[in-house]
């Protein structure tokens, strides 16, 4: 897992398991009671924010749903 802080005060991390060039990886960051998310090709795009609750919903549903990705 790397990790990078960006000048929002934000410590953004990115799964080991992207790979070197990074593609087709999202980068999450916690914050006061909300999970950001970001493309990590575009870092200084849009953001989703999720409650902690919707993102842990989230990645459950991710990890058991065939097809997907299963390691967050």
């Amino acid at each position: 897992m790397s990790t990078e802080h960006s000048p929002d005060g934000l410590e953004w991390r990115r799964s080991s398991y992207s790979g070197g060039a990074g593609a087709k990886c999202v980068e999450v960051a916690a914050g006061d009671g909300v999970v950001h998310v970001r493309d990590s090709k575009t870092p200084r795009g849009p953001v989703l924010t999720f409650t902690p609750e919707a993102w842990a919903a989230f990645t459950a549903y991710a990890c058991r749903t065939p097809g997907t990705v299963r390691r967050f």
